[in-house]
């Protein structure tokens, strides 16, 4: 189940349901957002603002319908100042995936590289296969939903963009990883992930807010 939640990104946790019960954890990472992503989620403590997903991390899930409306309760919440903390039961396939979901739009990143984003602090993670294709079809929203959550929510931060490529492009492909990944359920290879064919963005690529 790992050994507690991981950071993302400044302002963005990934871990599972019993790190969203560890108040220590918590209080040392100043969470104030949770996202709960499982069956029949409900708030825990009082002083958090959730956002309860009831979902299971099935391949027919559709968790795509959710991808929007939590992007947007998460970049709100950063956008304050506050720290969102996004799990499921796991931390591996759900609550990646949103993670996924609202780094694609805020960065513009590639589908997989936005997992190697993920993966590069936290190394378990590993969404089903219908997870993925959801997110590799979500690509091709990505520039209206990055527009709907300027204007409702507010600004991107370059320093993101800058944040994100960094790790992305600073992963180590050269590690053994097909012992942590599914093999049969990613998209596009029987290998490794590093194998799967991406498409490396730099800083000149990203979106302009």
């Amino acid at each position: 189940m790992g050994n507690g939640m991981n950071k993302i990104m400044p302002g963005l946790y990934l871990g599972n349901f019993r790190d969203a019960k560890d108040q220590k954890q918590l209080d040392e990472n100043k969470i104030t957002h949770i996202v709960a992503i499982h069956d029949q989620p409900k708030p825990i403590l009082d002083n958090i603002q959730y956002k309860n997903i009831d979902a299971a991390d099935s391949a027919n899930e559709k968790l795509n319908i959710y991808f929007e409306d939590c992007a947007q309760f998460i970049h709100r919440a950063r956008l304050e100042g506050g720290n969102v903390l996004v799990h499921c039961i796991a931390g591996i396939s759900r609550s990646t995936t949103i993670c996924c979901a609202y780094i694609m739009i805020i960065s513009g990143v590639h589908w997989s590289d936005a997992i190697l984003a993920c993966r590069k602090a936290r190394s378990q993670v590993n969404p089903n296969y219908g997870f993925q294709r959801q997110l590799q079809e979500f690509e091709a929203k990505i520039t209206k939903v990055r527009q709907d959550l300027i204007q409702t929510v507010g600004p991107l931060n370059e320093e993101d963009k800058k944040f994100l490529t960094e790790q992305i492009a600073s992963f180590d492909e050269t590690q053994d990883l097909k012992s942590e990944i599914d093999k049969d359920n990613f998209l596009g290879t029987t290998s490794t992930f590093g194998s799967y064919e991406r498409k490396r963005v730099d800083n000149n690529q990203l979106p302009d807010e």
